[in-house]
């Protein structure tokens, strides 16, 4: 209904998303119970989760008129870092789960996780937009995802979008959860469309990591790692003494 396009596009749109839902079950992935039309509408019905989003912007102008209440991602940074890391290797299940499945994931990022600080417990939720490969970007500048963590190629018309897309989504929001950033780095990135990993003196975890991260980020696809699989071998080598 608050959409930015037409509703009968957002129906289109929730139609063609109930099957990724069940194709791409995953024990974090939010579980579709039923979908059915409701006259011109059509409704999707998902079994409820607990957590909280650790991207929900439709509060920022609350926390902005209330700053003594922290946001779930404060919260979440405030976390140790082994139950963040946990919570990434979650991310790094789904993901990979996702690429085995032979889709990658659209519009992936921050508002997508549900975090429960009762039971720490991660939830992925939102994947409406996820593709089957081979994909192209077919959308141009304002291909799907937040400009706070897109990777180059999802600024350019007719890119490749594949597992390495992936690998710098996953990369951008490792640095999100380990990493430092001022609101005027973060600005940068809206008005230069291009993601900056934070300094390594605003890292939390070791230099190891840092590198491994790094990578994952490059601007070129062909030299970040080439699969999610790859990526997450060198991370768990890169993080055991973090645990």
């Amino acid at each position: 209904m608050e959409a930015e396009i037409d509703p009968l596009e957002s129906v289109r749109i929730l139609e063609g998303a109930v099957k990724l839902y069940e194709r791409l079950r995953h024990p974090n992935l939010i579980r579709l119970l039923e979908y059915f039309p409701v006259g011109d509408m059509f409704a999707a019905v998902f079994e409820w989760a607990e957590g909280e989003c650790l991207f929900d912007h439709w509060n920022f102008d609350y926390y902005a008129e209330n700053p003594y209440i922290k946001s779930p991602m404060v919260r979440y940074k405030e976390l140790s870092v082994e139950k963040r890391l946990d919570s990434v290797n979650v991310l790094f299940s789904f993901l990979i789960s996702t690429a085995e499945h032979n889709y990658v994931a659209v519009d992936f990022y921050d508002g997508s996780i549900m975090y429960d600080f009762n039971t720490d417990t991660t939830t992925i939720c939102d994947i409406d937009f996820f593709r089957e490969k081979p994909s192209v970007n077919d959308v141009g500048e304002d291909y799907w995802g937040s400009k706070r963590l897109k990777a180059p190629e999802e600024y350019v018309l007719n890119a490749v979008i594949d597992e390495r897309t992936n690998v710098f989504t996953l990369g951008a929001l490792i640095f999100q959860t380990f990493g430092t950033f001022t609101q005027e780095e973060i600005k940068l990135r809206y008005e230069n469309k291009t993601f900056l990993p934070c300094a390594r003196e605003t890292w939390e975890l070791n230099s190891i990591a840092y590198s491994v991260a790094l990578k994952a980020v490059s601007t070129e696809p062909e030299q970040r790692y080439g699969s999610i699989s790859e990526f997450y071998e060198e991370w768990k080598k890169a993080v055991a003494d973090e645990i």
